[in-house]
Formats: structure tokens, sequence, C-alpha cells
């Protein structure tokens, strides 16, 4: 469980809807844009809900490792969402395939 500061109060929630979404925050951050999501928390009076979150370039959050409440705050969904929303953010790196017709064996030193 993880402990979110965010807009002056703290919410906690699952380890990987956390890291998730400080990952997209980042992503977010990086590109100028922010987004809207929607994750499941328990507040810090103790209530369990679904939480919106505005993040982007002006996020300022951060997390800290958190007892176990007994709760389940686990969104495999949610989760994926902002992981696949993260990778589509990042910058396209080309995949090099090595060519057989090019080796080094082909070319002696």
């Amino acid at each position: 469980m993880e402990k979110l500061y965010y807009a002056g109060g703290h919410i906690f929630l699952d380890d990987d809807v956390c890291d998730a979404l400080v990952q997209y925050a980042r992503a977010l951050a990086d590109v100028g844009k922010s987004d809207l999501v929607t994750v499941p928390a328990l507040s810090d009076e103790g209530m369990q809900g679904r939480t919106r979150l505005l993040i982007g370039p002006a996020s300022q959050l951060f997390a800290a490792p958190a007892l176990d409440r007994g709760v389940d705050l686990t969104d495999a969904e949610a989760t994926e969402s902002m992981r696949d929303k993260t990778a589509r953010l990042q910058p396209s790196r080309p995949v090099f395939e090595e060519n057989p017709e090019f080796s080094s064996e082909h070319y002696p030193d």
C-alpha cells in the first residue's frame, strides 16, 4: 500500500496503481499535457471509494510506503490503462535487428 500526497492531503492506493499513476503523471508532465484519472482509494478519513485526480505538468505529488489497511484497492484495468497511456507518450525508439549479411564475420579485421 502507498500513501499518495496530492493537493495538500493524501490518499492510500494499491502499490501497482500508485506506481502507474506516478509514472503517467511524469510522462504527462514531460509532454506538457494533463489528464483526469479515476482510481480506487482510501481517504485519509478511512473512506473507500473511487478518487478522481487531475495529473499533469502542475501536479506536485509524491508517494511513500504505508501500512496495509486491509482494504483491496487493486484495479488492473486502471493500472493497465495508465501504463498504456504512459507508453504512448514516450518517444519512439528505433529497433535494430542484426542483418546476417552485414555481421562482423563477413568483415575480417
